[in-house]
């Protein structure tokens, strides 16, 4: 491993961070509503209702082998990572629970509201220790090993294995409870992926046109937008074409396609989603201009 720099102590502390409002969700909201877990967490209630294994015992046994299959696919700094999540996850679970605010959030009364704000902060918790490259353990690993190895939204993994473990809960758990704990993953996974991928979307555009000249231009007088030419090769002729790719916000997405239309009718226009832009050269602010001229 690396020496430890400053980017991997923020690192760190936000996955801290994040295991702790984590485990203020699950500690303040989700238990005192009866509302269920998935992961790890739903599993270590089922073992204690059936046969009294300690919480703490059971989390720490079922994690082993998971960080095991962590280390494997994601290496020694990943391995660091978990285990430090791992670690305060458990210390926050016993540190909520010892505190008086956990007798001021009881929702039992609206069992929506509960599912919501269960959803919501424990998506918030975990979508910052994902964002730092971390996990709190459990299946949190399998969710990051899929993203790793096959590109899965780690929060579309989290809401199947999720929902598998709380369909085995129904042994315990009334359908009412269940059902609004399925809410509550919902929730949680949209919301994490949203903190994990970037408060905002913008939208890539890869423009192939034998117009390029002019639709750069319009672009550049219309929209104040920079752009780059990429340089393809097409499939057919094998004639080396430039592609123009520029990053806009959702809205003046109209008005690109306008320009490119206006150009050229047949332009070849591929519209991506795009969860974050980092580095120099892209607002949602624009300059203000004149009717006619270009300030």
């Amino acid at each position: 491993m690396k020496k430890i720099n400053k980017r991997n102590i923020f690192e760190l502390i936000m996955i801290m961070i994040g295991c702790g409002i984590y485990g203020f969700s699950l500690d303040v909201v989700s238990a005192p509503n009866r509302l269920t877990d998935g992961g790890i967490s739903g599993i270590t209630l089922l073992l204690r209702h059936f046969w009294g294994i300690n919480m703490g015992l059971s989390s720490l046994l079922l994690n082993i082998p998971l960080i095991i299959l962590g280390y494997r696919f994601m290496g020694k700094r990943l391995l660091a990572y978990t285990i430090w999540g791992t670690l305060w996850l458990s210390f926050f679970l016993w540190f909520w629970r010892l505190t008086p605010i956990i007798y001021q959030l009881n929702l039992e009364h609206d069992l929506f509201l509960s599912a919501i704000l269960a959803g919501t902060l424990s998506g918030i918790g975990l979508g910052l220790v994902f964002r730092y490259n971390g996990t709190s353990g459990g299946t949190d690993i399998i969710a990051r090993v899929m993203q790793m190895k096959y590109g899965m939204s780690s929060g579309k993994v989290l809401l199947f294995c999720d929902t598998i473990i709380l369909l085995s809960s129904l042994s315990y758990l009334d359908l009412k409870h269940i059902m609004y704990t399925l809410v509550a993953a919902f929730i949680l996974s949209k919301v994490m992926d949203a903190v994990q991928q970037g408060a905002y979307s913008a939208r890539g555009l890869l423009i192939i046109s034998d117009n390029y000249q002019q639709i750069a231009k319009m672009i550049d007088l219309k929209l104040d937008r920079g752009f780059t030419y990429l340089e393809a090769r097409g499939g057919y002729k094998k004639t080396k074409r430039p592609v123009i790719y520029l990053v806009v916000s959702p809205r003046e997405i109209p008005l690109v396609k306008e320009l490119i239309a206006a150009e050229d009718p047949h332009a070849f226009v591929s519209v991506i989603e795009v969860h974050e832009v980092l580095g120099e050269g892209f607002t949602y602010k624009q300059k203000s201009h004149h009717l006619l001229i270009r300030k």
